[in-house]
């Protein structure tokens, strides 16, 4: 039988389910976490699901059941393991390379719009009935969206329960949860712990380190009034596979508007990247760091109202490309000789996208000094400064005036332009040409960055459609490489 190892990345695409869980199998058996996150497996024995890579003993193929969503293995009865953490994946690619209504819908779960419009809004915001997402969800899936939003509050929430010492009753709204009842009953079903039981839990070395924390000032905890920063959370942002840091950090540092982001730091591997956010029910400041770990990027998030963390994560996700498969990516441009080369040279390259859909449009089409511009003029001012960020960008209202913004800023302000996580992109992109003074290239980026797209060729540059779907990679390793040639 072929090892995992040596079996293409795309193998499990539109393979026969007998062919489907013998390539699975075999990825658990050698703990192939270039899995983690695109399937889980449960044994039937134990009641357990996990990520393929979890250093538990294989169990036997006969007990073992395999599920597309950690949604899933729990709505089936199955607790997450508690060695391999299998609701701490990164998220599947294939959300974003899927423009279908699953897929979009995928992505505005993950940026909580059950959580905040129920499933009504999420109906809405597709263009579907809410039975006909419920089916196509649970028929693709085998979880609907209550049972998707329900797996990232535990996330959530144990998160917080382990990183930061709010009050049990806090965490339980902050991460999404109606009622204190149904939080303790979610954690008891998904964890099989009571709330304070997985407080305490050490194992993985969380709790400790965030008591440790917090007496050093990295946890700062002011439960209160939302306008006040509420809580600094340390987190790990979990991708898979190479993570190319410093061509990321580069671009965000070339990009950076001053009082909205910066770059902390010159030597690459050491810097820092901070920004403000504009979110649902507040504000927040965030903070990434460039050095490597073994599987995930280092970040803080301080909020002035705690029920936007996963909003606030999800949009970092988004701007990382943390959800990325680079082994598929690099497998597909590396087989390219034009592209070879740099493929080698720059294992797990990323496509960033945006931690905010709208201001990344406006910046696109007015350039980096017109943004900086039009914070100083528009910028909205942060309730608490941090350094010297204090300005959210504005948004599309306060620019419907401005002679260069203020076309797109109208389209986005009535929707005519839709970029947010659920956005049809083929009708995004008939509308962004739409928009008087808007060129084709700067459409395309929009569409590159702001909507996530895999696969968008800049008009002008190199093509091919070989590189399908991931032209937007292949278009970082020529402008890496270009800007390298500049720089030295």
């Amino acid at each position: 039988m072929t090892a995992p190892e040596d079996t293409p990345r795309g193998a499990l695409d539109g393979a026969p389910a007998a062919t489907l869980e013998d390539t699975r199998y075999q990825a658990v058996t050698s703990r192939d976490a270039r899995f983690d996150g695109v399937f889980f497996f449960a044994v039937t024995s134990t009641g357990i699901y996990c990520r393929p890579s979890c250093p538990a003993v294989t169990p036997k193929r006969s007990n073992v059941r395999f599920f597309t969503t950690a949604a899933a293995a729990q709505g089936n009865g199955f607790r997450a393991c508690r060695r391999c953490r299998p609701d701490a994946v990164p998220g599947s690619a294939e959300w974003n390379v899927r423009a279908d209504a699953v897929g979009r819908a995928v992505r505005l779960i993950g940026d909580g719009v059950v959580d905040r419009e129920g499933v009504p809004g999420l109906a809405r915001r597709l263009g579907y009935s809410a039975r006909q997402v419920q089916r196509q969800l649970t028929a693709e899936l085998g979880a609907g969206p209550v049972a998707l939003a329900r797996a990232q509050r535990a996330h959530t929430a144990r998160v917080l329960l382990q990183t930061t010492r709010l009050p049990v009753t806090e965490i339980a709204f902050a991460s999404g949860h109606a009622s204190v009842r149904q939080f303790n009953d979610t954690v008891r079903q998904i964890y099989a712990r009571t709330p304070s039981e997985l407080r305490a839990e050490s194992g993985t070395g969380m709790a400790r380190s965030a008591t440790a924390s917090a007496g050093t000032g990295t946890v700062v905890v002011r439960s209160g009034t939302t306008g006040r920063p509420a809580a600094g959370v340390p987190l790990r942002l979990a991708y898979r596979g190479p993570y190319a840091a410093r061509p990321v950090f580069d671009l965000l540092a070339r990009e950076a508007v001053p009082r909205v982001e910066e770059v902390l730091g010159e030597e690459p591997g050491a810097r820092t990247y901070r920004r403000t956010l504009r979110l649902p029910y507040g504000t927040g400041v965030v903070s990434v760091d460039e050095a490597p770990h073994p599987g995930w990027l280092e970040a803080r998030i301080s909020l002035t109202d705690l029920r936007d963390l996963t909003t606030a994560v999800q949009r970092l996700r988004r701007l990382f490309d943390l959800d990325a498969d680079p082994y598929a990516v690099d497998e597909r441009l590396g087989a390219d000789p034009r592209l070879s080369a740099r493929v080698e040279a720059r294992p797990g390259l990323r496509s960033p996208g945006a931690a905010d859909p709208d201001e990344l449009a406006v910046r696109a089409r007015v350039g980096r000094e017109r943004a900086a511009v039009l914070v100083e003029a528009y910028g909205e001012p942060l309730a608490e400064p941090c350094g010297t960020l204090d300005r959210l960008f504005p948004t599309p209202d306060a620019l419907v005036g401005d002679p260069v913004a203020g076309p797109l800023a109208t389209a986005l302000a009535d929707a005519t332009v839709r970029l947010d996580a659920g956005a049809d992109r083929e009708e995004t992109a008939r509308a962004l040409t739409a928009v008087p003074g808007m060129d084709p290239h700067t459409a395309a980026l929009i569409r590159m960055r702001a909507l996530g797209d895999p696969d968008v060729a800049l008009p002008g540059g190199p093509d091919d459609e070989r590189w399908r779907p991931w032209r937007s990679y292949a278009t970082r390793h020529l402008a890496d490489a270009a800007h390298q040639d500049v720089t030295g």
